[in-house]
């Protein structure tokens, strides 16, 4: 009876023993200290496990489409293209006018406007998008060869609303500074039909760039011999930026970060304009 008490006993200490030894095992895993590390890399490598940044980085978010094409002609192009040749500045006219040329170059930075009409253009393309416009452009390099008669086809031919063609100004006179328009007159022969909707996009354009940037609003000036305007068949405008000539006009165009001020009052500008219309 004796040695019967003693091994329920010793069994009852064993039993203990090892129950004690299984927890402090599963205290001390190290299978248990191991999961924290993989739980907190799982959105990286586990798909199901994605963090809201990961998913936003791999499925772009859905924008609302306005059904509004806008068309846009960061002008002129790099000067080691060759577009010397010439084509017709209206349909019709007999009057030759060269392809394209590379523009003016900024007078304290050195700085080619074809690439800063480009630089431009493709933040005025990025804010379009995201705001569900469709956009066309006349060229996304400083390599492409397209002539001011194609690009103005180019927007007639993709059903584009409006074009808007992106420029700086140049000047002898480095006193002249600020932004303006140009647009077909009412007696253009080509065009004269789209003076008033051109003319009403150029004013909304250029009052929000003006608000945007700070500069002075030169207002809208009437030109005919415009190859890019005499060729469309839907409101056009030049926007002249500022001049590359004048040195607070230069400097401040050749800042990137200023550049986003410049898009975001061209933009403003078109919204307004489709608002209105």
């Amino acid at each position: 009876m004796k040695k019967k008490r003693i091994y329920v006993t010793m069994t009852l200490i064993l039993l203990v023993a090892v129950g004690a030894a299984a927890a402090v095992y599963i205290l001390k895993s190290p299978f248990e200290a191991k999961k924290s590390p993989v739980s907190k890399s799982a959105g990286k490598d586990v798909p199901g496990k994605m963090t809201k940044a990961d998913r936003k980085k791999l499925v772009p978010e859905t924008v609302k489409k306005k059904g509004i094409t806008v068309a846009v002609d960061p002008g002129h192009q790099g000067p080691h293209v060759d577009m010397s040749a010439q084509e017709e500045n209206a349909p019709g006219s007999g009057v030759m006018k060269q392809k394209a040329t590379s523009g003016t170059t900024g007078s304290y930075t050195g700085l080619g406007e074809y690439e800063l009409n480009l630089d431009v253009s493709l933040k005025v393309k990025e804010r379009l998008e995201k705001l569900g416009y469709d956009v066309v452009m006349a060229r996304e390099d400083n390599d492409t060869a397209v002539s001011n008669k194609e690009r103005a086809q180019m927007a007639n031919e993709a059903g584009a609303d409006v074009c808007v063609r992106i420029h700086a100004n140049g000047s002898e006179s480095p006193a002249s500074e600020g932004a303006l328009c140009l647009v077909m007159s009412q007696d253009n022969p080509y065009v004269g039909r789209l003076y008033g909707e051109s003319s009403r996009l150029a004013e909304a354009v250029l009052s929000s760039y003006c608000e945007a940037t700070g500069f002075s609003n030169m207002g809208i000036q009437a030109n005919d011999t415009m190859t890019g305007l005499n060729w469309s068949e839907i409101p056009v405008m030049i926007l002249e930026m500022g001049f590359m000539t004048n040195e607070h006009d230069d400097t401040m165009m050749a800042d990137d970060a200023f550049q986003e001020k410049m898009a975001d009052g061209i933009v403003n500008g078109l919204e307004k304009y489709f608002e209105q219309r």
